[in-house]
């Protein structure tokens, strides 16, 4: 009570200081669960070591023996205090970083999880949905309408993705097609937004339970209009269309299937153009770079391949094997960079000029999902498996967590999102499998981003 230091700077030190004692209280509670593997462990050598076919085991065995686990334990305990300290490290950088990312609007009217969000680069902006519903819906930034949906697909809408410079939308398909669909909607007026109060993002939002989802009675789709037939239908896997992409123009597009192939179309006239094939199991994403004719997919064989098709006489192919689990999606981002994530809970950062080893990793505590970089600002957006959505900068910074309470965030498992960098008020969108797409106001100073 007697401190002279300003309430404002007081209740920051306190905050960090609460951080630290969680993190040290989850090290307390990972170090009782590893003494308890080891007298588990120390428990069956012993009954090993007391008859082994028969004949007791010499004291020099069992001591290898002995020797051989402690050295994996001890290995087990120098990744875990790794790990546990880059929490607190990282715990630090966001509670310094002082970003404020703010709720703005839900986009609630799906009847299942939504796999895919996108935000057309054509006037005028609307935030585009790809649901397991088997439709797609075109939503109103601002007012949080829906303004179309789709319904051309009979199995669910794996991924959707706008044209370059038309009102033309492509989306990825469980029934094994893609379709490029034509859409012409006129925003409503804006209403006056009540007033919210910002959210620093912390590490102490409490927890919300998979119950509070939106009501699944609800759909604000209803009343709006349906598209139901493609102008152009993509058909030539064998398999779940999990990913779409536009090739540079607009002319092309590039599918990502479950057949392991991916396949790149002349959307004019819906002919096959290259069947690219070289992945051992299925795809998971496949990501157009913005300015050149180069492709990248990812697949669960734990690789990403780079298909170069710049010049109309080569098309060539380099494979990068970083990851040691799924990689779930992989992006061009500024320049010459690339960034991959995995089901083995990491991010990698790479520079195509030198693909050997990545430029940075991002080691978290979850799988990640479809991830999006904002080019301009040069942050990369994070999805994970536990329903935390963080964001870094290209170095491997963490700058920021999105809120997640009881009263705002996702409560399922977050599945991809999208920049819109451009947009006065919603510059992030995330969406997952409690149906609803959420945009976010991001507000990093530009002093964390030059450091």
């Amino acid at each position: 009570q007697d401190s002279k230091l300003p309430s404002s700077v007081r209740s920051t030190l306190l905050e960090l200081f609460g951080q630290i004692e969680r993190e040290f209280e989850n090290l307390y509670i990972e170090n009782l669960e590893l003494r308890r593997e080891i007298e588990t462990l120390n428990d069956r050598l012993a009954a090993e070591g007391q008859a082994i076919d028969g004949a007791e085991l010499s004291k020099g065995q069992l001591k290898t023996k002995a020797s051989h686990s402690t050295s994996q334990l001890s290995q087990k305990l120098k990744t875990t205090y790794k790990a546990s300290t880059s929490k607190i490290v990282s715990s630090f950088k966001t509670t310094t970083s002082r970003a404020v990312c703010q709720l703005v609007k839900e986009y609630i009217g799906h009847r299942d999880g939504i796999w895919d969000v996108s935000v057309a680069r054509t006037q005028p902006v609307v935030l585009g949905t790809a649901s397991a519903d088997h439709t797609a819906l075109l939503w109103s930034i601002e007012t949080g309408r829906s303004l179309a949906k789709y319904t051309g697909h009979v199995g669910s809408v794996n991924s959707i993705k706008f044209h370059p410079s038309e009102q033309l939308a492509l989306t990825a398909s469980g029934d094994q097609t893609a379709h490029v669909w034509r859409y012409a909607v006129q925003l409503p007026t804006p209403q006056p937004a009540a007033d919210t109060s910002q959210q620093l993002c912390g590490e102490d939002e409490v927890e919300c339970s998979d119950k509070d989802e939106p009501d699944a009675d609800v759909d604000a789709s209803s009343d709006c209009p349906t598209i139901r037939a493609p102008l152009t239908s993509l058909k030539s896997h064998q398999g779940v269309v999990i990913a779409a992409d536009w090739l540079v123009g607009g002319k092309q597009a590039v599918t990502a299937s479950w057949d392991r192939t991916a396949n790149l179309y002349d959307v004019e006239t819906s002919e096959l153009v290259h069947s690219l094939t070289g992945h051992d199991q299925e795809l998971t994403h496949c990501c157009t770079h913005p300015t050149q004719r180069l492709v990248v997919t990812s697949s669960r064989d734990t690789t990403f391949r780079l298909w170069d098709f710049r010049d109309p006489s080569i098309h060539s192919v380099n494979v990068f094997q970083g990851h040691t689990d799924t990689v779930t999606s992989a992006v061009f981002t500024v320049g010459d960079n690339v960034v991959s994530g995995s089901d083995d809970r990491t991010v990698k950062v790479w520079d195509l000029k030198n693909m050997r080893s990545p430029i940075a990793t991002i080691r978290t505590d979850s799988a990640i999902n479809r991830i999006n970089v904002c080019v301009g600002q040069k942050i990369i957006a994070l999805p994970h498996d536990n329903r935390q959505v963080r964001l870094f900068d290209m170095s491997g910074v963490r700058l920021a967590r999105l809120p997640r309470s009881s009263r705002q965030g996702h409560r399922r498992m977050v599945c991809g999102s999208a920049w819109s960098e451009d947009h006065p008020v919603c510059n992030l969108f995330t969406c997952g499998f409690d149906r609803q797409a959420i945009g976010w106001n991001i507000n990093i100073p530009a002093l964390l981003q030059e450091k």
